[in-house]
């Protein structure tokens, strides 16, 4: 596999990470303390439905189809923001400056969802605590940033074993054509 392509499959890898993180505590802190699956319903009326009609979200039924919808959305932007991530820390090899760059590009994204919110759909955000939503950011952003950081200080899986072989190949036939390799294959 080559290098581009390696960095966009860690990059899904992350944003799928990310993704899992994010909604696992949201199913479970739904599940705690409301209904399961109300956060993604909440928030795929806040944005498939719109804010004016969410001026109360009291006795607000769970809906699949808006948590489908969410969860599709969500999903796709967290591969994407977990691809940019990716590209951006293959960048930071070449130029360490870039780092700060990416921790401010960070920054505004867990803060431009919080201000989105509350510019788009101020009861939504009433209604699922944003502490929480920042908390839940923090904790899927460490869990893709562990899995950045492991797969840019370790070679990939198997690319050891691959290029042994690969070098062994030539001298093995050259023994076997010579009668002095093994003869179990």
């Amino acid at each position: 596999m080559s290098a581009k392509a390696r960095v966009y499959l860690d990059g899904v890898i992350a944003g799928i990470i990310r993704a899992a993180i994010i909604a696992i505590l949201f199913l479970f802190l739904d599940a705690v303390t409301r209904l399961p699956l109300y956060t993604p319903t909440v928030l795929g009326g806040g944005l498939f439905v719109g804010a004016e009609d969410l001026a109360s979200t009291e006795g607000v039924e769970v809906s699949l189809k808006l948590t489908l919808m969410y969860t599709w959305v969500h999903w796709l932007a967290f591969i994407a923001l977990g691809v940019i991530a990716a590209q951006f820390l293959s960048l930071t090899k070449k130029k360490l400056n870039l780092g700060l760059a990416i921790l401010l590009l960070f920054l505004i994204l867990e803060f431009g969802f919080v201000g989105t919110w509350f510019v788009v759909a101020k009861p939504v955000l009433d209604e699922l605590a944003w502490t929480m939503v920042l908390l839940g950011n923090l904790l899927a952003a460490i869990g893709m940033a562990i899995y950045l950081h492991l797969r840019t200080t370790r070679p990939a899986l198997g690319s050891d074993t691959v290029k042994s072989t690969q070098d062994t190949k030539p001298q093995a036939a050259a023994m076997n054509a010579q009668g002095k390799g093994n003869s179990y294959g």
